[in-house]
């Protein structure tokens, strides 16, 4: 099983991802979807994502994009961009017509692993790719080649919508257009305490509604909350509210 997707959740370069088998939900923090085999989406750079495998078997094959190939083949091709067209949502469902799926056969006899090709077929791949995406979705032309850093956005609308995402300080402040130092600066002018501690008891919070009133189970809700173990989950929240979450289940349950 390829775990490693499962700890991705900041996504620093353009991602595409076509399901060989198996089948995969993921949460961008707005929508949920669900993607089999034979299905392909494209994340956008600079978002995040929650992936969860939903069967043993799975193979997926991922292109990723870095900003300098971009730039490179934004000047080798002469390309008629969509004016003003920005496409906010994380997650781009491609149609994996007939077009992409010759494309994924025709990668077979150079394809060493999740985002590796041999060494000498990898630029052309990666421009055949951006190509038929173009073809396909042209208005990925202005997400594709934006190389404009994160606008500076609202810190606590941000914030009260991501903080299940267990990420790092350093990304938060990247995602809501900061250096880190302005982040941890604004953070405090708005909230009064630092960002872990503030995240953490959002999350420990949410997770005594979710025991008290929705009556879920613990090892159904650490995970989601961003936590990344049970026992790390248990620990702290009875540090926070001085019993443990079987403890509130037995008392919800009385």
């Amino acid at each position: 099983m390829a775990t490693f997707i499962l700890k991705e959740q900041f996504i620093p370069d353009h991602i595409f991802i076509y399901l060989v088998k198996g089948s995969l939900r993921i949460f961008d923090g707005n929508k949920h979807y669900v993607f089999k085999s034979g299905d392909a989406f494209f994340l956008r750079k600079n978002t995040l994502a929650k992936f969860e495998l939903l069967e043993d078997v799975f193979e997926p094959v991922a292109f990723c994009f870095e900003e300098s190939f971009l730039k490179e083949f934004q000047q080798k091709h002469s390309l008629i961009l969509t004016p003003n067209y920005r496409i906010t949502d994380a997650l781009i469902e491609i149609k994996a017509n007939k077009m992409i799926h010759s494309f994924m056969e025709s990668i077979k006899p150079y394809h060493k692993g999740f985002m590796e090709l041999r060494e000498d077929f990898e630029d052309l791949k990666h421009e055949e790719l951006i190509l038929i995406l173009l073809l396909e979705r042209s208005e990925l032309s202005d997400t594709l080649f934006d190389f404009s850093a994160p606008e500076k956005i609202d810190l606590r609308a941000f914030m009260n919508k991501n903080y299940k995402f267990n990420i790092s300080a350093q990304d938060f402040a990247k995602l809501t257009g900061r250096s880190l130092s302005s982040f941890k600066r604004d953070f405090k002018h708005l909230f009064n305490v630092t960002p872990g501690r503030w995240l953490t008891k959002k999350r420990l919070q949410e997770a005594y509604f979710l025991i008290n009133t929705k009556n879920q189970k613990p090892v159904d809700i650490y995970l989601d909350l961003g936590f990344e173990s049970l026992s790390h989950f248990s620990v702290a929240f009875k540090k926070e509210f001085n019993l443990t979450p079987t403890q509130l289940m037995s008392e919800t349950k009385g």
